[in-house]
């Protein structure tokens, strides 16, 4: 990492935001700026920057913990400023997925939809689980609960623990997966995927992956009790990207769970 090397905060406002400061400031890591909200307070010491286009001039890396709608917006204005990315943003439509694939054409971005290294080694452990036990044999399921006011579902987190049984089975995530079930949906088919979303009071995060057989039941769980694991996760994934070449990595890569270019 070069002596120049800083970062920005997208959403430096908000209560992830704010974390992100918080462990970038322990971490020695220089901020170059901020942006909120209008009219949005961000925390002491942040110069506020009003663009993203600006904010990409600024630093070395962006990270970003906003909304969907921001992420279309926010690639094209770092890839042209050839800033790093570290995305945590989740809920996003397949266009915006795009391009994040487009904007990793050019630079190097980590996205996750959960930076606790907790939660990617139970992804990884999921992928594992998926290869060892047979669809046929073992039905898969995913129950995740998060606090009231979180909009997505499922989420980020528990689709990415569904794809890594899927991969792990060598199935397309998209055709064995069962987001939800209502009314008479007759018997669980083999070798699906399914998921339960539960919403009240303020949990930070429970996700469990549930493996059941006729004969056996293996459940991995991982529960967070504070939002600070996912900031000191994402600091770390920005100084990781520092030097990194364009490309769309993971935490399972920052963590050193998988190779990387």
């Amino acid at each position: 990492m070069s002596a120049e090397f800083s970062v920005g905060i997208a959403g430096a406002g908000g209560r992830m935001g704010r974390m992100v400061a918080e462990e970038a400031a322990a971490a020695r890591l220089p901020i170059a700026g901020g942006m909120g909200l209008p009219g949005e307070a961000l925390p002491p010491g942040i110069p506020p920057i009003q663009t993203i286009a600006d904010l990409a001039r600024a630093c070395r890396c962006v990270i970003d913990f906003t909304h969907a709608s921001a992420v279309r917006p926010h690639a094209t204005a770092l890839a042209h400023a050839g800033t790093a990315w570290v995305l945590g943003t989740t809920g996003l439509t397949p266009a915006d997925q795009e391009s994040v694939h487009e904007a990793a054409s050019r630079i190097a971005v980590v996205q996750a939809a959960n930076f606790s290294p907790g939660v990617n080694l139970v992804i990884g452990l999921a992928r594992l689980l998926g290869q060892a036990l047979p669809a046929e044999a073992y039905d898969a399921e995913i129950v995740e609960m998060h606090h009231r006011q979180k909009v997505d579902a499922p989420s980020g987190t528990a689709l990415a623990i569904g794809r890594a049984v899927a991969a792990g089975r060598g199935a397309d995530f998209a055709a064995v997966a069962l987001p939800a079930r209502d009314g008479h949906t007759g018997p669980r088919p083999t070798g699906a995927i399914g998921f339960a979303a539960l919403r009240g009071g303020q949990i930070v995060g429970e996700h469990s992956v549930i493996f059941t057989a006729a004969d056996e039941q293996i459940v991995l769980t991982h529960r967070a009790f504070d939002r600070r694991a996912f900031a000191r996760g994402a600091v770390r994934a920005a100084l990781w990207a520092a030097n990194k070449p364009p490309g769309l990595y993971g935490m399972d890569q920052v963590l050193g769970l998988t190779a990387h270019a």
